[in-house]
């Protein structure tokens, strides 16, 4: 018809071919239940207004805590050697789902490597992708860690041992709310007995 039209106005009128759908997140997790392990730090503050970080190896076929320990100064190095305490004589699965956070380092993924697991890295600022472990962390916030002065770090792995001791070896979720108050009673008893001994009898 002797009228010139810009490539961009027919591409913006062109019926577009759909792809066909590709696997999604969740059909990843569901297909890999049994093959993957979540792994995540979280922060606490403590008394002295120091901070710690706690670190969580979570199984997602049985939503069990396989490995959690803490520090006050997380290095790629010290990250690795929890992997090799969480997965000794070849017990690691086949893969381990981690956010993009700078601490897994070199040493970390040569570990992770050698222990036979292939890395899942989630997207950017998307915590729903390690839900399990996100819940788990969550759960302990609101039901314990909310509720108490961590004093350090033996103070902290106590507390996490007597909640995984409470709940016993069920799901991930939210924990009773006797929980809390059991946990904030040992909470009280370490500051009375470290008391104790810095006043003397």
């Amino acid at each position: 018809m002797g009228i010139d039209v810009a490539v961009s106005t027919v591409a913006k009128y062109m019926p577009r071919r759909r792809k066909p759908a590709s696997p999604t997140w969740r059909a990843f997790l569901e297909n890999h239940l049994e093959d993957l392990v979540a792994l995540d730090f979280f922060v606490v503050p403590t008394a002295t207004f120091g901070v710690l970080f706690g670190l969580v190896v979570l199984a997602h076929d049985r939503r069990r805590v396989v490995h959690f320990n803490v520090t006050a100064h997380p290095t790629a190095e010290w990250t690795a050697r929890q992997m090799i305490e969480a997965f000794p004589e070849e017990t690691a699965p086949r893969f381990l789902v981690r956010d993009r956070d700078q601490i897994y380092g070199e040493r970390f993924r040569e570990t992770v490597d050698l222990l036979g697991m292939e890395e899942v890295v989630t997207a950017a600022r998307s915590p729903w992708q390690n839900l399990y472990a996100e819940r788990l962390i969550g759960s302990l916030r609101r039901e314990c860690l909310d509720h108490v002065i961590v004093l350090d770090e033996v103070h902290l792995l106590g507390i996490v041992a007597t909640v995984q001791d409470l709940r016993g070896a069920g799901d991930v979720g939210d924990l009773p709310w006797e929980v809390g108050l059991r946990v904030a009673s040992f909470d009280l008893n370490v500051i009375h007995i470290k008391h104790e001994a810095r006043l003397g009898p």
